[in-house]
């Protein structure tokens, strides 16, 4: 009879074991899965380098009827002057302030919600629960429109504030507030009632117990809110009416839709490639902490 080789423990901690997926009986599902990654590839992973080449090819190049994969000649300077002439250094303080403030607002709504909900447990919390669950599936766009119509009519449509107020009344997002909860779940109950003993209030035991522990969480729930602020177009394009607040989103939809611009089709690609830079760089960054915190963040009862 034949040896079975016990697993290591790498390999028992592996979502996906490709040893066990050559095997005949997972063959086909071998298949499917590399498949699936081709695929993936083709629709995310290309378009992205198309952009980036074509980005650096001038004007005559993409109208050019002859096609070319690669530019004539790689110019990084074409990169600086298209920032310079669209005075990007301003848009991208403002997305990297809005960023911040939505990060900071979706940590401590959606912390101080799990905390409330899962640990402090007071009454009608389930009820609080099933609602978060049952939000999972509601898409937090509908809400915008009555409540952009409330602060117009209020007159606060102007500055960062009515961004960060909307965010902050958005801000109940029930993956973010999942995660939190598994966390916050993890961490041993004798810490809360060592705390409880010694006098500390919910509020207290939150600040000065929970968060301090809950660093690897707070920075992943940040990263996603501040990635989710970066690609967010509608809501500063309702709210920021002031020119000099735009996000780089709305900037470049207003130098696309406004004609006249002074910017080439090349130029404005090349502020497309800028806008996607620093996604990028937070995603290659922390791909790890992002891809654990999506698997972990299934609702557990």
């Amino acid at each position: 009879m034949k040896k079975v080789k016990p697993r290591t423990l790498k390999e028992q901690n592996t979502l996906f074991n490709f040893q066990d997926f050559k095997k005949h009986r997972f063959r086909f599902l071998y298949f499917v899965f590399i498949f699936v990654l081709v695929a993936f590839l083709l629709t995310a992973v290309v378009p992205i380098l198309w952009l980036l080449i074509t980005s650096f090819k001038t004007v005559g190049e993409i109208n050019s009827t002859t096609y070319h994969l690669f530019p004539q000649a790689f110019d990084i300077t074409k990169v600086f002057r298209v920032w310079q002439k669209a005075n990007f250094t301003r848009y991208f303080l403002n997305s990297i302030i809005i960023g911040l403030g939505a990060a900071l607002c979706a940590v401590l709504f959606n912390g101080l919600m799990a905390y409330g909900v899962n640990i402090v447990k007071p009454k009608g919390y389930k009820v609080i629960h099933i609602r978060v669950r049952i939000s999972y599936r509601i898409p937090a766009i509908t809400g915008i429109i009555p409540i952009f119509t409330w602060l117009s009519a209020l007159g606060f449509t102007r500055g960062y504030m009515p961004y960060l107020a909307l965010r902050l009344i958005l801000g109940a997002n029930a993956f973010y507030y999942v995660n939190f909860r598994n966390y916050f779940l993890s961490i041993p109950k004798s810490l809360f009632e060592a705390a409880r003993r010694d006098g500390c209030s919910d509020l207290k035991i939150f600040f000065k117990v929970v968060l301090p522990l809950s660093k690897p969480i707070i920075g992943v729930v940040s990263i996603f809110a501040l990635t989710a602020s970066w690609s967010d177009f509608l809501l500063p394009y309702l709210l920021l009416q002031d020119s000099d607040l735009y996000t780089v989103r709305v900037e470049i939809y207003s130098i696309q839709t406004t004609i006249g611009n002074g910017f080439s089709s090349d130029e404005f690609l090349r502020l497309l490639v800028i806008s996607i830079i620093p996604q990028l760089i937070i995603f290659f960054i922390f791909q790890k902490q992002i891809t654990n915190s999506t698997a972990n963040s299934g609702i557990k009862e």
